[in-house]
Parts: structure tokens; sequence; C-alpha cells
């Protein structure tokens, strides 16, 4: 546990840095340059993401359960896994998906992390989806007080959409029939 806590430690603080203090971020970002900062952020990131994946796996080699959802939790959190992917493609891909949502990374983390708390009831899960659950709703709410920096991607465009919901849709179901078995280790179905 000591590991995935690590992890979350690492990899939400380096990604709460413009929620505690944007202007520190900034003077940084002017001090070292763009590029000395986006590589010292990745390998931070990195590091923390390496560890919350090993310490997730360690955790739930030998899980503390909190709670035993019932099978109708899981199904519900099927459906709300269901816009996840497309969101996170809209992010790169400006629409009417992205007006709309406005920080359509965010939502998917927020719907990403509700399900998998619906559906999980150990410790691990609780710190791993509850701490992305709770960074996803303080990042939204600092966004209203700072400007949220361009993300890259395609230029806008009414195709963009189309393109989010068929690829969301396609790797969505990618992962509940083979890929999330393969990956994590747990059937979407059945498991």
């Amino acid at each position: 546990m000591t590991e995935l806590l690590a992890g979350l430690v690492i990899f939400l603080a380096v990604h709460s840095i413009s929620i505690i203090n944007e202007h520190w971020r900034n003077r940084m970002v002017a001090r070292l340059g763009e590029w000395a900062w986006k590589g010292a952020y990745a390998l931070l990131a990195l590091v923390g993401l390496v560890l919350v994946v090993r310490g997730y796996g360690l955790a739930r080699m030998d899980p503390v359960v909190l709670y035993t959802p019932p099978q109708a939790l899981r199904l519900i959190a099927a459906a709300l896994l269901l816009p996840v992917f497309p969101l996170l493609f809209a992010a790169y891909l400006p629409g009417r998906i992205r007006t709309a949502t406005r920080h359509p990374m965010l939502v998917a983390t927020k719907l990403w992390a509700a399900a998998h708390l619906l559906a999980n009831g150990t410790v691990a899960d609780l710190l791993l989806f509850g701490g992305f659950l709770v960074w996803a709703v303080a990042d939204r709410i600092s966004l209203q007080r700072r400007v949220a920096r361009p993300l890259p991607g395609a230029p806008p465009s009414g195709f963009n959409d189309l393109i989010a919901v068929v690829l969301g849709v396609t790797l969505y179901a990618a992962f509940v029939m083979k890929l999330h078995l393969e990956l994590i280790g747990v059937p979407v179905i059945g498991g």
C-alpha cells in the first residue's frame, strides 16, 4: 500500500501544481524553459504512474475489503464508462463535445473514478479512484479562477466529434471484450 500511496502523492502532486500555485509554475517555466519544465514534469509524473501501477497491483494481491458492491453496480459502472474514451479523444479533437463539456478530460476522469468506486470496494480502490476523483473535482474548481492552457490537438472541425465518438466507442468495446482483462487482470463483464 505504501507504493500506491507514494505513487498517488507524486502523480497527483505534479498534476496539482497549477491548482496550488500557478504563478510558481509559470515562474519555473520562464526560468527553466518550456522543454526542461515539461521534461521534469513528465519524468516525475512517470515515476508516480509506475509506482501507482505497481502499488495497486501489489495491493490487489492482499485486498482489504471495505464493501462488496452488488452486481447491479458493476452494470451501472459499465454504462458510466461508455463516454470516457470519447471524452478523452474529444479533449484533443476540438468540436461540440469539447465546447459543451469545457474540460472533457476532467469529465472523463470523474466518470472513470466514480464508476470504479461503484464497482470496487477495497481500500486500494478507494485510494486510487477516490484520489483521482478528488483531484479532478479540485482541478475543475481551480479552472474557474485560472485560464486553462491550450491542449495540443487537431484543428477544430465538425468531424472531430464523430471521430472522437467512433474511436472512443471502439476502444471502449475493446476494453470491455478483452483489454481490461489483459491489462488489468479483471474482466469487465462476468468477473
